[in-house]
């Protein structure tokens, strides 16, 4: 019979390497997520200021 071999395993540590991500596109679509939130903010205001007329229109 073999016998169990239960001797550590020492391994050597793998290079370390610098972590440089690339934002750019993340960056892009937040971007695109603001720009859409401030134009439909910007709508819901005006559209707000004439609130009152906008009703009466589908209400005859």
């Amino acid at each position: 019979m073999s016998r169990k071999n239960n001797r550590p395993v020492h391994r050597t540590p793998a290079r370390a390497e610098e972590f440089n991500p690339d934002y750019s596109q993340t960056k892009r679509d937040l971007t695109r997520i603001g720009i859409l939130a401030g134009a439909f903010i910007t709508i819901l205001v005006v559209l707000s200021f004439f609130q009152e007329q906008l009703l009466a229109l589908f209400i005859k």
